[in-house]
């Protein structure tokens, strides 16, 4: 049944999974669910917030000033004043370097605060990673890609500050964190989502929503699917959020016919032809495998790689397997191995042709 956007939030609201994973096209109200969200549940007392969000909203917190009467000689990122700002002296800046270097910067970064540190900080400067020390210490803009990944990475560390987090304990609702990222670092974000998972999603909801099938697929791989899964299969609901005549309903992957495995080899189908091949496709190209085999009732994906002509099927799906595995996206965030590039390829190519899957 199709609902408004205020119906759907408190139907996840009401959803009795402390993990929901939302897959939706792009402008089907994804930022305006979040929105709807905060609202449906704020506390009685004085209206206070119930959990902690990220979303568009949280990266309009950070505006460039070009310094362009200056030639952009001190070109710096602006934070902009809110009621996080009395947080962020309490931001672990160690922390967040961490958790900034999975993403491999070529930029060092510097805060500013205000005089009052209660007030917090006022700008971030950036500057080249570059043994040449007038580089280093010159001011850059980073790319949008970069910006999105360090806003990130800066609520990622925001979210461990005592008193805002902890206190807003209810629930994390986190939409779209990926929308500008290089499609390499799309696992690195998902593998940093599941630890945040991991750390708490047997004491408050998770809501994590995307327009990125890639994105999407993975998330839903390693929670049903991966080592862990078997913890978070009581814990789990997947959905995807869609837009009819009447409204926007939430349809469940398992109930609704989601043939999203054809979105999966459009990605695939892109990425062999501009020959972009990086490890996280091995997962997207395992889930197709998976879903075949489910399909004709034999559960493995060695069966389906004989099946389309690969030989020594059990060895391939061994590969397959390894390269689809969590820890490997932390270290393989570049391009793939050229073996693996044309394993890939031909697992592709033979099932494109075996199955004559019609894509655009």
């Amino acid at each position: 049944m199709s609902q408004d956007i205020i119906g759907v939030a408190q139907a996840i609201n009401d959803l009795d999974k402390n993990i929901v994973i939302i897959y939706a096209f792009n402008g089907t109200g994804k930022t305006r669910l979040s929105v709807a969200f905060k609202d449906l549940t704020k506390t009685d007392n004085g209206g206070d917030h119930a959990g902690v969000y990220y979303n568009a909203y949280s990266e309009d917190l950070f505006f460039w000033n070009n310094d362009e009467e200056n030639d952009g000689n001190d070109i710096r990122l602006m934070v902009q004043q809110s009621t996080l700002n009395k947080y962020h002296s309490l931001l672990d800046e160690t922390n967040l370097q961490q958790k900034l270097a999975l993403y491999k910067p070529n930029y060092d970064f510097r805060f500013e605060s205000y005089e009052d540190v209660a007030q917090g900080i006022k700008c971030v400067r950036f500057f080249l990673k570059s043994e040449d020390e007038e580089k280093a210490t010159e001011t850059i803009k980073i790319s949008r890609g970069e910006e999105q990944t360090f806003v990130w990475c800066f609520f990622l560390a925001l979210f461990e500050v005592e008193g805002w987090a902890d206190q807003q304990a209810n629930h994390f609702f986190i939409d779209d964190p990926v929308s500008s990222l290089d499609d390499n670092n799309i696992f690195i974000t998902a593998a940093a989502l599941m630890d945040l998972i991991d750390e708490h999603y047997k004491n408050r909801k998770i809501i994590i929503t995307t327009h990125h099938i890639g994105f999407f697929a993975i998330l839903a791989d390693w929670l049903s699917k991966g080592e862990k899964s078997s913890s978070y299969e009581k814990h789990i609901q997947l959905h995807i959020l869609k837009r009819d005549d009447e409204g926007l309903r939430l349809a469940s992957t398992h109930k609704d016919v989601f043939l999203y495995h054809l979105e999966l080899l459009q990605t695939l189908k892109r990425a062999v032809e501009k020959k972009e091949l990086y490890a996280y496709h091995f997962a997207l190209l395992r889930q197709i495998l998976e879903n075949i085999s489910s399909f004709l009732g034999v559960g493995r994906i060695s069966f389906v790689l004989k099946q389309i002509g690969i030989s020594d099927a059990d060895e391939v799906s061994r590969i397959v397997n390894t390269l689809s595995h969590k820890t490997v996206f932390r270290y393989e965030a570049k391009e793939m191995v050229p073996d693996n590039a044309r394993l890939f390829t031909e697992i592709f190519r033979n099932l494109m042709n075996k199955y004559n899957f019609v894509v655009h």
